[in-house]
């Protein structure tokens, strides 16, 4: 299994077709072979949750059961064709699970791995749906959270990418290693209480918290490489 992210952005004039994509893709990805899961996001204006969405900014997860079928969506889809087309910008990162906890549309799209004893630089896929009726406990707590995290120690880069706005929402985080993130998870009283907080006011109708090793990353957005500061801890 091979999990793939790719940010994509278009040019201002081209917002419209980008909000089409959204719609158009889904056959697509339906009958992509290789393809075992795959969702397309939008994306927030910063890194993290976010309540302002980045129109020009957009995402695709997908799980491939192979190396090459990810090669051949890549290269040679319909959807590769389009962002050819329309002078889309975009970096791909791709990713082997290590942990996954939760679910995701009722599906574990991750299966269930449990690598232990990996070392090195590390993914981050927090997502959840949240209920309704806690949207303002969450977006009242959040901002000053995802301030912390882009400060914290080890912390490299993330996007905040979601399904739909404002209740169903991901931040995908890159960091240099798996104690740097335990540190600002469980070190950090603000980001401490917030995750009580999710848990003893239940603000979630579904969750997922999965880990992964990064195998290999191309592409730019916003005219550079995310990871191009941090190339020596990736080659290790």
């Amino acid at each position: 299994m091979i999990v793939s992210l790719t940010i994509v952005r278009y040019r201002k004039l081209f917002i419209p077709f980008a909000l089409l994509a959204m719609a158009v893709h889904r056959l697509f990805l339906w009958l992509q072979k290789g393809c075992t899961f795959w969702k397309l996001l939008g994306s927030g204006q910063n890194g993290t949750f976010d309540l302002q969405p980045d129109w020009q900014q957009w995402g695709l997860i997908a799980v491939w059961q192979t190396r090459e079928d990810f090669d051949r969506f890549y290269k040679r889809s319909y959807i590769a064709s389009w962002w050819k087309l329309f002078g889309v910008e975009r970096w791909t990162i791709l990713l082997n699970p290590l942990q996954s906890h939760g679910k995701w549309d009722d599906k574990e799209p991750f299966g269930k791995p449990d690598v232990g004893d990996y070392t090195g630089p590390i993914a981050i896929l927090t997502r959840a749906t949240i209920r309704l009726n806690k949207l303002k406990n969450f977006w009242g707590n959040v901002d000053e959270v995802a301030d912390l995290m882009t400060t914290a120690k080890g912390y490299i880069t993330s996007f905040g990418i979601g399904e739909a706005p404002l209740y169903r929402q991901a931040t995908f985080s890159i960091w240099e290693s798996l104690d740097d993130v335990k540190a600002f998870a469980y070190q950090s009283r603000e980001h401490s209480e917030v995750i009580k907080k999710t848990r003893t006011e239940n603000w979630y109708k579904e969750e997922l918290f999965a880990r992964f090793k990064p195998i290999a990353t191309f592409g730019t957005i916003k005219g550079q490489d995310p990871l191009s500061d941090h190339i020596n801890l990736f080659n290790k």
